[in-house]
């Protein structure tokens, strides 16, 4: 009884290694978009790295300022153009738009990279994360 159940159960591991895929199938699998639980971990990757913001700034349609701005539809806004907030002498000369590559360089190094601002933040080091939270940023619209 024994000898045929190990019988069975290596008959089966060969039938399934002969299931006719091919390398090239298992290839195109691998490069397919990504699955929707990668796509959710990303947002809910930026959205914890939004909680570092959530002590300065709202994120809020019309939500109020805070220590920061509101950051509600920031990616696309002109630079130091919210309604109420008064911004630094410096980030006022900045000028420009707040799109992905500026807000990448900003949150890298707050203070380096707009060098009198108010924003005591150190900045987020991490490439993937800055990314995570200016996708989360994006979607805010």
């Amino acid at each position: 009884m024994i000898k045929r159940a190990g019988l069975a159960f290596i008959l089966t591991l060969a039938l399934s290694a002969c299931s006719g895929g091919s390398d090239s199938e298992a290839e195109s699998d691998a490069s397919a978009e990504p699955a929707a639980e990668v796509v959710a971990t990303a947002a809910v990757s930026g959205e914890t790295a939004y909680k570092k913001c959530v002590a300065c700034h709202t994120i809020d349609k019309g939500g109020r300022n805070g220590v920061g701005p509101n950051l509600h539809a920031i990616v696309g806004r002109s630079v130091g153009s919210v309604e109420g907030f008064a911004y630094s002498a410096s980030m006022k000369a900045k000028g420009g738009v707040w799109d992905v590559a500026a807000l990448d360089a900003y949150l890298e190094n707050p203070r380096k990279n707009v060098v009198g601002t108010k924003m005591s933040f150190a900045g987020i080091s991490d490439a993937a994360e800055r990314k995570a939270l200016i996708d989360y940023l994006s979607a805010q619209k």
